[in-house]
């Protein structure tokens, strides 16, 4: 393990910070004796929050990027994000090297009413800042009015408050991480109890590394690298390596309307895909594989080429 310090880079956001301190805890109770520092990065997309992001190009590194290059300037020795946020190209001297384990992937519609997404009226207003989302949700709804949502979950469920937008979509694994209670069918936020639905994972599946902490590093340092693959789960980075993989694929990241899902039971990986294009229903796919035959990236190369015809 590194000497007797390390120092984790993350956004200042609320829910960036509460990941961070989860990994945090982790090193602690792997290394009792190290002194873990957290310096907090400013990055492009929390200087620009209103910075349009629907091109490929201009999503890239959005929350990311800055804090990669303090990794190159040896500022920082971790990077922590939300593994949503990367893009999904491999970098030559960065390097993913660990993954907390997963929480929940699953979404939640937040109402002001009672119900469910399938009662709304026609023209009811949903908020979201996914254009996965917003694909799934017209996939299922093509009558609904979606609003672009953007801004950290705080920011999203005061604007959403305050709005007279019918819901919004969030993910559940931020609004957990930040505390809020879930169990029950109302969330409480200042004076106003908003409904819930957790929509079925099937119909609305994740973005790639969707409630994945990922851990970065350079490339060159091994004794970080050591460190974080110490409390590495290997499950969620299996995971992860498919869903990014099979992203890569698609020439994709994040912010296209792309759900992928991989799971693990027992020694076999189960990858699904949901593919959208504009004006056409998803493209659905889904394979299983054994991970004791198959590497995650293998497996989902065998699923591209069962959607896309590819040998």
């Amino acid at each position: 393990m590194p000497e007797n310090k390390i120092v984790l880079g993350t956004r200042g956001s609320d829910l960036a910070r509460a990941q961070t301190r989860l990994v945090e805890q982790k090193l602690r109770g792997a290394f009792p004796t190290l002194s873990v520092e957290t310096r907090i990065i400013k990055t492009r997309g929390d200087k620009s929050p209103n910075e349009p992001i629907d091109s490929r190009a201009g999503r890239k590194g959005l929350f990311t990027g800055e804090i990669e290059e303090a990794l190159r300037r040896h500022e920082v020795d971790v990077g922590v994000h939300s593994a949503k946020d990367l893009p999904s190209d491999s970098l030559p001297d960065l390097e993913i090297c660990g993954t907390l384990p997963r929480a929940d992937v699953g979404d939640v519609l937040l109402m002001k009413r009672e119900g469910s997404l399938h009662d709304f009226p026609a023209g009811a207003k949903i908020g979201t800042g996914s254009v996965r989302r917003k694909h799934q949700l017209l996939w299922k709804r093509p009558d609904l009015h979606i609003l672009e949502l953007r801004g950290n979950v705080p920011t999203r469920l005061r604007k959403f408050v305050e709005s007279d937008w019918d819901a919004i979509v969030l993910a559940r694994a931020g609004l957990e991480r930040l505390g809020y209670d879930l169990s029950q069918c109302i969330l409480k936020i200042e004076a106003e109890s908003l409904n819930l639905e957790h929509l079925a994972v099937a119909d609305f599946l994740p973005a790639g590394g969707q409630g994945i902490i990922a851990l970065e590093s350079r490339r060159d340092d091994t004794a970080v690298m050591n460190c974080m693959r110490t409390i590495n789960h290997l499950p969620t980075f299996s995971c992860l390596g498919a869903e990014r993989e099979f992203l890569r694929l698609l020439q994709v990241d994040c912010n296209a309307p792309v759900g992928v899902l991989a799971t693990i039971e027992s020694d076999a990986m189960q990858l699904r895909a949901q593919v959208f294009r504009e004006d056409e229903k998803p493209r659905m796919g889904e394979l299983r594989a054994s991970v004791q035959e198959h590497q995650p990236k293998a497996i989902a190369k065998m699923l591209h080429a069962t959607m896309y015809g590819e040998s």
